[in-house]
């Protein structure tokens, strides 16, 4: 400013808002000086990623560094490292599951979770359940937060009204993975078969059935409520079961499939 204005020191200084100190003294190559710092405190992140500040300050302490903490701290801060670090979450190894279906009536339950919102824009989810053997809807749980426990609380009114399965297929979800719905499920005597994760293809009827309910209900209607949204999904739900043709049971309607499936488990 002062070369390009011609203003004098003072004169640029004030209108920069800079003391004429800061102007005189020599810039600091801050990366340089605290290159060490710089390259331990990185060793520790990069080892422990869910470290916070104090940990890893008591960690170069250990280490045998004399850096004090307002030093560490600065350079912790240049290095953004005291923002929120987002890390993968670890899923277990899953086998791969082969999607064969068992020609009998609860043997094997398909569970999934659906996104979508309202006309103003709040979030609802719902917790979509089929037969795997008649690919039968056997209920739709429809709200803003679907936790474990509502899992969970829905999955016994299904079993209520529709008998225990052996087995459900569903993905690695936060709800699914918890430690009260596998202990839930172990207490059931129900078998959890869960996908490998990436591979949706795996859980394929109830990708199938989302397919459906998005394209004829959530993406044919505007909501303006949950109410809305439990009413006309009750509604179609009840056309599904009933009237609705399905390729891959010969044309026929999961209500009439079951039938057939019923009657060939009934003995003579």
């Amino acid at each position: 400013m002062t070369e390009e204005h011609g203003l004098p020191v003072s004169r640029a200084c004030q209108a920069a808002r800079l003391s004429r100190a800061a102007y005189y003294r020599p810039g600091i190559d801050w990366a340089g000086r605290d290159g060490d710092l710089i390259t331990a405190l990185q060793a520790v992140v990069v080892e422990e990623q869910r470290w916070g500040f104090w940990k890893c300050h008591d960690r170069l302490r250990a280490q045998g560094y004399g850096w004090n903490h307002k030093r560490i701290w600065r350079v912790y801060c240049q290095l953004r490292l005291n923002l929120p670090r987002r890390t993968k979450r670890r899923v277990p190894k899953r086998e791969r599951q082969p999607l064969v279906v068992e020609p009998r009536m609860n043997a094997v339950w398909a569970i999934d979770f659906m996104r979508d919102t309202l006309y103003s824009g709040r979030v609802l989810r719902t917790l979509n359940v089929i037969d795997e053997a008649n690919r039968g809807a056997l209920g739709i749980d429809i709200a803003v937060s679907l936790p474990a426990a509502r899992v969970i609380a829905f999955l016994t009114q299904m079993i209520d009204l529709h008998g225990r399965p052996g087995a459900i297929r569903c993905d690695n979800g936060p709800e699914l993975t918890s430690q009260a719905f596998t202990e839930w499920c172990k207490e059931q005597d129900i078998e959890l078969r869960f996908i490998q994760p990436g591979k949706p293809d795996q859980n394929a009827y109830i990708e199938r059935f989302n397919r459906t309910y998005r394209e004829e209900v959530l993406s044919a209607y505007l909501f303006d409520s949950l109410e809305d949204v439990r009413e006309i999904t009750a509604e179609w739900l009840e056309r599904y079961n009933e009237i609705r043709p399905h390729d891959a049971l010969g044309s026929l309607p999961p209500a009439r499939y079951r039938e057939r499936l019923l009657a060939a488990e009934t003995p003579v």
